[in-house]
C-alpha cells in the first residue's frame, strides 16, 4: 500500500532523531567524499579521506599529479577512475574560482545540468552536491531510498527523476528537511531495512509490505 513519504519521515525522525548530515569538516571534503563514495562503503572513503588530508585543497588538488591521488584515494575502490573524475570536477571548479559562494547563486536547474556534464558526475552524485554543499533543496535518489520504499509497498517509478519529482511533489522545498530525509534512509537501510533486513524492531514494520507479508 502507498504510504506519505511525509509521513515516513516523520517516523523515521522519531526514531532516530536529526542526524546533521553530510559528515565533512568542510564544503570541499564534502564533495570530494560525494565522488569518494561511488560504488563503495564510507568506511573506505573515510580511509581515503585521511590519506588525502593534508592535501584537501582545490588549488592543491589541481597540481596533484593524476597518479599520485590515485595513490591516496586507493582505500575508495575504482581510485584510477575516481582520480580521473576528481580532476575533472576540479577543472569545473576552477570556472568558479573554487568559490561555493558563487556557485550557490546560480538556479538548481541550471547548475544541475552543469554538474552533470562533468565526468563521471551522475545524478546521484550530482543531487546530493547540491543537496550539501550548494544547498538546494533536491531529493537524492539512492539504493537505500529505493529499497526501502519499495518494501513499504510505494510504486517506485524506474527512472530516476521520475522517482525524485514524486517524493518532491509531496514535500515542502526544505533545505534541511530534504537533508535529514536522506540521512535517515541511509541509516535506516544500515540499520534495519539492509539486504537481509532486520523487520523485528523496524520503526516501520506496521508499514511495511514486506514484513507484514513476510511474517503472516
Amino acid at each position: 500500500m502507498q504510504q506519505e513519504y511525509t509521513f515516513i519521515y516523520e517516523r523515521l525522525y522519531q526514531h532516530y532523531g536529526p542526524q546533521n548530515w553530510w559528515p565533512a569538516e568542510t564544503p570541499f571534503e564534502m564533495l570530494i567524499g560525494a565522488i569518494l563514495v561511488q560504488n563503495t562503503s564510507w568506511r573506505n572513503v573515510e580511509k581515503a579521506l585521511v590519506q588525502l588530508k593534508p592535501f584537501l585543497d582545490p588549488k592543491t588538488i589541481e597540481r596533484l599529479p593524476e597518479a599520485e591521488l590515485a595513490q591516496l584515494i586507493k582505500s575508495s575502490v575504482f581510485f584510477n577512475i575516481k582520480a580521473k573524475r576528481i580532476k575533472a570536477f576540479i577543472q569545473w571548479f576552477n570556472t568558479y574560482e573554487y568559490d561555493i559562494e558563487k556557485i550557490k547563486k546560480i538556479d538548481k536547474k541550471t547548475l544541475r545540468g552543469e554538474l552533470l556534464n562533468i565526468h563521471g558526475i551522475g545524478r546521484e552524485t550530482a543531487d546530493v552536491m547540491l543537496l550539501y554543499a550548494f544547498h538546494k533543496p533536491i531529493f537524492v535518489v539512492d539504493a537505500y531510498a529505493r529499497r526501502i520504499f519499495t518494501r513499504i509497498g510505494n510504486d517506485v517509478p524506474a527512472s530516476y527523476d521520475f522517482f525524485r519529482k514524486q517524493v518532491e511533489n509531496e514535500l515542502p522545498a526544505d533545505l534541511i528537511l530534504l537533508q535529514e530525509y536522506h540521512a535517515l534512509l541511509v541509516e535506516h537501510g544500515k540499520i534495519h531495512c539492509k539486504t537481509k533486513p532486520l523487520c523485528v524492531e523496524c520503526p516501520l514494520n506496521d508499514l511495511c509490505d514486506f514484513h507484514l507479508t513476510s511474517f503472516v
